[in-house]
């Protein structure tokens, strides 16, 4: 019986009905008790007066209140703000009233009126106040759901609809101990007007994503689950920053396709992912262009086993190549993404797995020479900033020295494509490593400016990879399990950020594109601060920043930049068929000038060097400086 009168109750429509018929009665009501002292100030109305005026003020004083929005709000969620509404509603209703009293009877009755109007706003208002207290308490009456956890859903569509079905199968078998028996699922958020104050599966749509906040703590949520699989990216994030205000626990449902595959719909929530919040749609790229050029051909990746490197092997092996050849010098990386194609494929997939360093031009070419491959991907690199500031010569000799090997020998073996893959950190570099990376993409500058050369030469430049070895988000996520404090560099670094499928979709279609001399440049959308990057981690643990866990800033490391850039001043852009991918078009090389810098720079690196290395370095990338210069610079334009 309990249930039944909770569920009449949570009808939203109804509510407005009753609420409307109470006002109205309260409205008489307040005639009736206005009349009563009235002899102590003028004379009684009499019973025909009354009638009149009960008549046009009940109609007055519920127009007014429904233009005031006063039947909008869930009685629940009535604050102070909204009791305001009601006094206005009743202000303008009393008013409009009277005033249509006079046009018809030329009737005035002021001490009438203000009696009337205290009296009926005063209960209107107290009617809101009681019975939302009495509304609760039913409400939470006989509900005993300690052990599942206070859910606010966002979105009242289709996947919201299949998942509180599953929430309420789970919830009647008693015996039930998955995932869905676990959920309480309290209200539903949506920006349908039309669908706030309705229910779905038992369940209240109760406001919009603007409400989150002030929901969350009225309904004492625990935890939200973001269900709109659909959503494009720009209103994703708008939506989980205002969910991050709660620093309540964020699980997001994944595409409706993929719950529809799988018909497992509880089974496929997940934890909040950073690139969530990127505030972009994920890259779309032709495969049929990246299969053509893949399909048939013998592909060579060098750092194979490293993120950016196994991300490539994975795509090229989709696209039915000739062969996969894997080169890296650290077996374990190399064995690991070796194991996953073998059990994916098995022997559908010619693939090969060498141990070797790009360094090491003789072995290099006996590789080029066995299995002659048409397309190189060059991928090894040391890239960790601080660490190559301490071991510059280490930058130099694999970086510079492994790009100019594997670039050489693609040229003396007419490989059709050779591919390199750069950073932004190469765009005024400020540390060794940015540095050593502009001048590998010198270095296939000059290579494709060889005269009668038959290979393509391209270089693709992209920022920070979610996920990456190197990516900072690992280290915050071990730095939160751990109680903090999570350590940022400085309050107002910004770096751009893209996943690695997308990396590696940008490195494959622009090698499927490239005419040969292009450095191609993904539009990445707006740069994300660090620090926001860590607060919204944190919140994803469902803590509070700076009170929960702290962020500690730590300072600039060796070489750091205040802010990324992905273009040179000089580079002009050109837009592809993708219009999320430019050509930058690549400065021209004064070839017999460079490569007597370049091998000035390898007998420094040769002997071991620092001194000599970093000047032959500077000559050679005239845009490399200091990492306080350019910071000041930044500084000073950001003021």
């Amino acid at each position: 019986m309990l249930n039944k009168i909770r569920l009449l109750f949570a009808n939203f429509r109804l509510r407005k009905r009753l609420l409307a018929v109470a006002d109205a009665c309260i409205v008489v009501f307040a005639g009736l008790v206005a009349n009563v002292p009235l002899p102590l100030l003028a004379e009684r109305i009499g019973r025909p007066d009354l009638i009149v005026i009960f008549a046009l003020t009940v109609l007055t004083c519920f127009g007014s209140l429904i233009f005031m929005g006063a039947y909008n709000k869930l009685w629940r969620y009535f604050s102070k703000k909204d009791y305001l509404s009601c006094i206005y509603g009743c202000l303008l209703g009393m008013f409009l009233g009277y005033f249509l009293l006079y046009l018809t009877t030329e009737k005035v009755f002021i001490e009438f009126q203000i009696l009337h109007f205290i009296v009926a706003t005063f209960g209107i208002c107290a009617f809101r106040y009681l019975f939302k207290d009495a509304f609760m308490v039913l409400l939470k009456t006989g509900m005993d759901e300690a052990h599942r956890k206070r859910t606010m859903i966002i979105g009242a569509g289709s996947a919201s609809l299949a998942l509180l079905r599953e929430f309420k199968v789970a919830s009647e078998d008693m015996s039930s101990d998955n995932a869905a028996s676990k959920i309480n699922p309290v209200c539903l958020i949506d920006d349908d007007r039309d669908k706030i104050g309705k229910t779905f599966e038992g369940v209240l749509v109760a406001g919009g994503t603007s409400e989150i906040p002030k929901i969350a703590r009225l309904e004492r949520i625990e935890e939200i689950l973001f269900c709109i699989p659909s959503c494009p990216a720009p209103d994703r994030q708008k939506i989980l920053e205002i969910c991050n205000d709660t620093n309540l626990p964020v699980k997001v449902v994944p595409f409706l396709g993929n719950i529809v595959e799988s018909g497992n719909y509880v089974g496929q929530i997940r934890d909040i992912k950073v690139e969530d919040l990127l505030g972009r749609e994920p890259i779309k790229f032709n495969n049929k262009d990246v299969r053509n050029f893949i399909e048939g051909k013998v592909c060579m990746v060098s750092g194979g086993g490293g993120s950016i490197g196994s991300e490539l092997v994975r795509q090229i092996a989709k696209y039915n190549p000739k062969q996969v050849i894997i080169i890296d010098i650290y077996e374990n990386n190399a064995y690991d993404i070796q194991q996953e194609l073998v059990m994916e494929y098995g022997k559908e997939l010619n693939l090969v797995t060498l141990i070797a360093s790009v360094r090491d031009y003789f072995r290099m070419n006996e590789i080029f020479k066995t299995y002659k491959p048409d397309v190189v991907f060059h991928a090894a690199a040391h890239k960790h900033v601080p660490l190559m500031e301490h071991n510059p010569m280490e930058a130099i000799k694999n970086n510079v020295m492994g790009t100019f090997n594997m670039g050489c020998l693609a040229l003396f073996n007419n490989v059709q494509k050779f591919v390199m893959i750069s950073t932004d950190k190469a765009v005024n570099p400020t540390n060794v490593m940015g540095a050593s990376k502009r001048c590998c993409e010198m270095i296939v500058q000059y290579l494709s400016q060889q005269a009668g050369s038959k290979t393509e030469f391209v270089t693709t430049r992209f920022g920070n990879v979610l996920g990456s070895n190197g990516s900072v988000i690992p280290l915050f996520k071990r730095q939160i399990e751990k109680g903090g404090p999570v350590t940022v560099t400085h309050p107002d670094i910004i770096r751009y950020f893209m996943t690695i499928p997308e990396a590696v979709s940008l490195v494959m279609e622009a090698a499927s594109i490239a005419k040969g001399g292009e450095i191609f440049v993904l539009d990445m959308g707006q740069p994300v601060k660090i620090v926001s990057l860590a607060e919204n981690l944190i919140r994803m643990y469902g803590k509070v920043p700076y009170k929960d866990v702290e962020i500690k800033f730590t300072g600039l490391r060796p070489g750091e930049k205040i802010k990324e850039e992905l273009l040179m001043n000089e580079e002009g852009l050109l837009r592809t068929k993708n219009k999320l991918i430019f050509i930058g078009k690549q400065i021209e090389i004064d070839m017999d000038q460079f490569i007597v810098a370049l091998w000035t720079l390898r007998n420094a690196a040769k002997k071991n060097d620092d001194k000599a290395a970093i000047s032959a370095l500077h000559d050679i990338v005239p845009t490399f400086t200091t990492p306080e210069e350019f910071n000041k610079t930044v500084m000073m334009k950001a003021l």
